[in-house]
């Protein structure tokens, strides 16, 4: 059978299909890059807010005029209205999340057991961009109750996957040739609350590191209440990327107490200055709500201000979402559209100034960047090179050769108009061996995430 495989939204929803894709393959079906030519389209939805909701109803529906075979559809909207969902065109299987590990033996008509895994490296999707960094899953659901949070009502209460589950995939990924790894999950500092004898986070990164050979290793998003002083010891080793996505959602005590978040912002400026000074260099972005029930002019300019007084390295604003089911949506004293747009404009203003301020601090420096995209040049021959460094700088340089794949020192000489550091690669390090994806391809586009 052939199967062409897509997803929406998070990190988190990108480690689900991949692990998806093993499995079709380890059953020994073709993935292809064209929906058009598939005998099964896997979709995998998003529901974080109404916009979301509306992406994942317009692809299915896009896939379905592609000429695509039979649709399943799972995720996070299809376990909130798997009626809509299911009234689609060309809709076979409505699979919610509970049961999405088991979606490739629903579908295929086989036992979980049928698939030996371990073999099978983890390969990029056809038709997706080629990814030098592999999303792991190693924690699903969250026990948060934070009342703009559809999340928690579509994947359920946390729970953690065992070491050795990640391991394995882990392994898998490295095999496939992937130089960065990222683990993921809804609430992914609370990994290992729920095993007995109970763990935390800081336990699992370091058991990785130590077992595995990883090039490089990243966290998405925490929670800032689950990290204390000793998780930062972690970055002692190299290898972990020097970046902490931290989601803090307002600057206004009063409107993180309605979103029933558990932290202050005393509680989360020190947890900034505290990572600052632990891991030099290190890159602290964050999450804000703008607009959130309640929010007044006042509360607002609190939160402006306690953000913009932060060591950030940039974040995403997002204009409230009412999202049905949830506390927040039934909250007195909504926010008109046009006061949350106009926040969120100058919400993002704030952060793209901290943004900048932190690139500029590297012009001159020299860091490892993991190319991520390689684009022949004609004219001269060269190929220009775009990729990340550990602490989520987009770098761009010139090479004589193709180094997709390749974690390379990179020079940092300036930031372009577009934001982007372009540097200069010392020529003794210009003659890595290509990843074999490089070598079959005069082009590597980027990878989403």
């Amino acid at each position: 059978m052939r199967i062409y495989l897509d997803t929406l939204g998070c990190r988190l929803n990108q480690a689900e299909i991949e692990r998806l894709a093993r499995y079709f393959r380890a059953a020994g079906h073709e993935l292809v890059g064209d929906p058009a030519q598939a005998d099964l389209v896997v979709l995998n939805t998003c529901a974080v807010t109404q916009k979301a909701v509306a992406d994942s109803r317009q692809r299915a529906r896009q896939l379905a005029r592609a000429g695509a075979g039979a649709l399943a559809l799972t995720g996070c909207w299809v376990t909130l209205e798997p009626d809509a969902a299911a009234a689609l065109p060309r809709v076979r299987w409505v699979v919610p999340n509970p049961e999405k590990d088991a979606l490739a033996a629903r579908v295929l008509g086989q036992p979980l057991e049928a698939f030996d895994l371990e073999p099978v490296a983890r390969e990029p999707l056809p038709g997706l961009r080629l990814r030098t960094r592999a999303f792991i899953k190693v924690q699903d659901g969250c026990d948060n109750r934070c009342t703009f949070c559809i999340t928690t009502v579509a994947r359920g209460a946390g729970r953690s996957r065992a070491i050795d589950e990640v391991v394995a995939d882990v392994r898998a990924a490295l095999r496939g040739g992937a130089q960065e790894i990222v683990l993921t999950g809804v609430h992914l500092g609370s990994w290992g609350a729920d095993l007995t004898p109970r763990r935390h986070l800081r336990h699992l990164v370091a058991e990785l590191l130590e077992r595995l050979d990883i090039p490089r290793l990243r966290l998405s998003s925490l929670e800032p209440w689950d990290l204390d002083a000793a998780f930062f010891d972690l970055w002692q080793d190299p290898r972990l990327a020097r970046h902490l996505h931290l989601p803090l959602q307002s600057g206004s005590a009063a409107t993180l107490r309605r979103m029933a978040r558990k932290t202050t912002p005393p509680a989360f400026r020190a947890l900034v200055e505290e990572a600052v000074a632990r891991i030099p260099g290190v890159a602290i972005t964050t999450d804000i709500i703008v607009g959130f029930p309640g929010e007044s002019e006042a509360e607002f300019t609190e939160s402006l201000t306690f953000v913009a007084s932060l060591p950030l390295a940039g974040g995403h604003v997002f204009t409230y979402s009412e999202r049905p089911g949830t506390a927040a949506a039934r909250m007195p004293n909504p926010v008109p559209h046009r006061v949350r747009k106009e926040r969120n404009a100058r919400m993002r203003a704030v952060l793209a100034q901290a943004a900048a301020r932190y690139r500029e601090g590297f012009v001159g420096r020299t860091l490892t960047v993991l190319w991520e995209r390689a684009t022949r040049l004609d004219a001269d021959g060269l190929w220009v090179l775009e990729g990340l460094t550990d602490n989520y700088l987009r770098v761009r340089a010139r090479a004589p050769q193709n180094l997709w794949n390749r974690l390379t020192p990179v020079r940092l000489l300036r930031v372009a108009e577009d934001g982007v550091l372009e540097g200069e690669i010392p020529l003794a390090r210009q003659h890595p061996t290509a990843h074999p994806a490089a070598r079959a391809s005069t082009a590597s586009p980027a990878p989403h995430g």
